[in-house]
């Protein structure tokens, strides 16, 4: 049991960065706006974790995380001047022209990122880690105005991410990582369930 205890203790920045990072997906599948500031904390001890990983990309991605949690509690959180009463935000889909706008676009960074990467660092992983990345960067603000599909890019991230991490050795991020993509598919179905609720007057007129 020690040598267990000894891991935990050694790894407890990662341990925390993964508790954190669970309570912040389970809260964005509930929509709840407290999802943000767990999400931020997250982000913050990642940071450390992928600097000493060399995972330089996501590292770099977790300060574009930390800014958007706070767009997107501020965003979720937004008053109604009218009555000054909270309003939820609604869910809603991908129009064809945003989708292949976003798509272009993250495969441009995508590409940048991975140059970036191999002329300035010394990732192993160049391509993925820009992969996982770009598409990060685009799901990360749909999720901040939410839009249904970004559960879709997530489920490709995590289990990519789930690779990624194996292969540099993050064990709890793995486990993080493929409940990520479980709840991802969750929350897709959640959040198209709601999107449903909420059209199905627009849908019958």
């Amino acid at each position: 049991m020690e040598p267990i205890f000894t891991w935990f203790y050694n790894h407890w920045i990662e341990n925390l960065a993964v508790v954190t990072g669970l309570i912040y997906i389970i809260l964005s599948v509930k929509q709840h706006l407290g999802c943000w500031p767990f999400g931020i904390i997250s982000s913050v001890l990642y940071l450390y974790v992928f600097f000493v990983a060399k995972i330089y990309a996501d590292m770099f991605l977790q300060l574009y995380y930390i800014l958007m949690g706070v767009y997107g509690w501020i965003h979720w959180a937004r008053i109604d001047s009218a009555s000054s009463e909270k309003k939820e935000l609604p869910v809603t889909k991908l129009k064809l022209r945003q989708g292949m706008l976003l798509l272009m676009l993250t495969l441009l960074l995508w590409l940048l990122i991975a140059k970036l990467l191999m002329r300035f660092t010394d990732s192993p992983v160049p391509w993925i880690d820009a992969f996982t990345t770009a598409f990060s960067f685009t799901a990360t603000y749909m999720l901040a105005r939410k839009i249904l599909e970004h559960w879709i890019i997530w489920v490709v991230v995590d289990f990519i991410s789930v690779a990624l991490y194996f292969y540099r050795g993050l064990y709890s991020s793995i486990v993080l990582f493929l409940i990520y993509t479980i709840l991802a598919v969750l929350g897709y179905k959640e959040w198209k369930k709601q999107w449903t609720k909420e059209n199905s007057g627009i849908l019958i007129s």
